[in-house]
């Protein structure tokens, strides 16, 4: 008889990171205009990225831990060298052109910031001392500069919080969390000051985006518009106006919530939103049940950190937070992100299946 356990493969996790990839299938092409090339080579992705799950979950969570710093300096090195040798795209520096694809590095600093605050964490015994603390403040701020500057703000948010949320997991004592607070205060004019004029503009939009409603508010009114027209059960499949109108911008990507959110209504919502919460719950499930301290705070932080990605990007196209561009995670049309995501998954998955054999 099979055995998730053989595979090292969580049962309920797996049936639900599958349920959101196909979702993603069935709105990639209706956003994309029923365009079947689009949603094959979707397929295409999705099949690799399980596989490099499954990959990810046959490794042992000891080797995890050891390959964190060195897969953190890697990252590291591959972020200087886009900023030196990056393809260039919609007037951003992210991509690395190997010929036959192209991947964006700083997705991978997704997963590799959360493992190296993990380590550094748990090198000696938690909560965390300020020196530790301050080591794992530099571990997230480095990535997170260099990926300002290509510029892509939403995903230095996303890096910062990811280890973030590992630090908070690692019980950092509430003196150095206000010290921290502090220092972030004290800089913000200076970050705000570092900002792209655009970057600024989104933020100061997002409170009244009708003030500009064909230039930086113009995302945000038309995704609110394909929402607040969806009613309860939305307008169905394939039938909604806003998208096959050519209203929604970026409508496979940044955007396919609103997509969802037109043709399926609040009924859909709910019922994507609980499927996200099922998927975090059944993770931090995992994390209680792992007794190897880096393993807990890896996964806690993964789970954290993944539906914060979803909540940024709701939130954002209902117009509740600016244009960042942080996409649908395992749902919006994307190859780097789902590959890190299942990654993510299966070093998850690894640890819990594991976890009886940990002393």
């Amino acid at each position: 008889m099979y055995s998730g356990r053989k595979m090292h493969v969580d049962g309920p996790l797996l049936m639900g990171v599958l349920a959101l990839c196909v979702l993603g299938l069935v709105l990639i092409f209706s956003a994309s205009g029923e365009n079947w090339n689009l949603m094959w080579r979707q397929g295409i992705r999705l099949l690799l990225s399980l596989g490099v799950m499954l990959a990810a979950a046959q490794i042992p969570p000891e080797v995890v831990r050891r390959l964190s710093p060195h897969i953190f300096l890697g990252g590291l090195l591959i972020l200087v060298l886009v900023l030196v040798t990056g393809y260039v795209g919609k007037g951003a520096q992210r991509w690395l052109d190997l010929g036959l694809f192209r991947f964006q590095p700083s997705e991978l600093m997704k997963l590799g910031v959360p493992m190296a605050v993990a380590w550094l964490l748990t090198r000696r015994a938690i909560p965390p001392r300020f020196l530790d603390v301050l080591g794992a403040i530099l571990a997230i701020a480095l990535p997170a500069l260099l990926v300002v500057v290509q510029p892509d703000l939403g995903t230095a948010i996303m890096l910062v919080v990811s280890g973030l949320l590992v630090l908070f997991l690692g019980g950092i004592r509430w003196q150095h969390l206000l010290m921290l607070m502090g220092a972030a205060v004290a800089a913000a004019p200076y970050l705000w000051a570092q900002l792209q004029h655009y970057q600024q503009q989104r933020i100061l939009t997002m409170f009244d985006p009708w003030s500009d409603p064909l230039g930086s508010g113009y995302h945000a009114i038309q995704s609110m518009i394909a929402i607040g027209s969806a009613g309860l059960a939305g307008k169905g499949w394939l039938a909604g106006s806003q998208s096959h109108l050519e209203f929604i911008p970026e409508k496979s990507t940044d955007f396919i919530f609103a997509v969802f959110a037109e043709e399926f209504g609040l009924v859909g919502v709910v019922a994507l939103v609980t499927l996200y919460v099922f998927l975090v719950g059944r993770c931090l499930v995992m994390a209680y049940h792992v007794r190897e301290v880096f393993s807990r705070l890896l996964i806690g932080g993964l789970a954290l950190t993944f539906f914060f990605y979803f909540f940024v990007n709701a939130a954002m196209v209902a117009g509740m937070l600016p244009v960042v561009g942080v996409p649908l995670p395992l749902v919006s049309y994307g190859g780097t992100s789902m590959l890190t995501l299942m990654a993510a998954f299966g070093i998850m998955m690894g640890a819990y299946t594991r976890r009886g054999l940990m002393t």
